[in-house]
């Protein structure tokens, strides 16, 4: 028998996030959606692998942040604690 243990990543989302993206397109909803399944299943690390989500630091205040972009308008800010996400 092959057992595969597979670490699923906990996101925590801020309570306004609901409100912003029902706000935005249909489209920005659904990649954000793409974008949680991905950090679910292999962490930041897997947003680096994919091209079109442009996975970076912060600088200055927020060197404790990273972002990812969903398109050219919107992005998602992030910070990793202790392998929880917290967006």
């Amino acid at each position: 028998m092959i057992y595969i243990l597979l670490r699923m990543w906990t996101i925590f989302e801020h309570k306004k996030l609901d409100k912003q993206l029902s706000k935005t397109p249909v489209e920005i909803h659904k990649r954000y959606e793409k974008w949680k399944d991905i950090v679910e299943l292999s962490g930041p690390s897997g947003l680096k692998l994919i091209r079109g989500f442009n996975d970076e630091a912060l600088s200055g205040n927020r060197k404790e942040f990273s972002f990812s972009r969903l398109n050219q308008q919107y992005s998602v800010i992030y910070s990793v604690e202790n392998g929880e996400m917290i967006v």
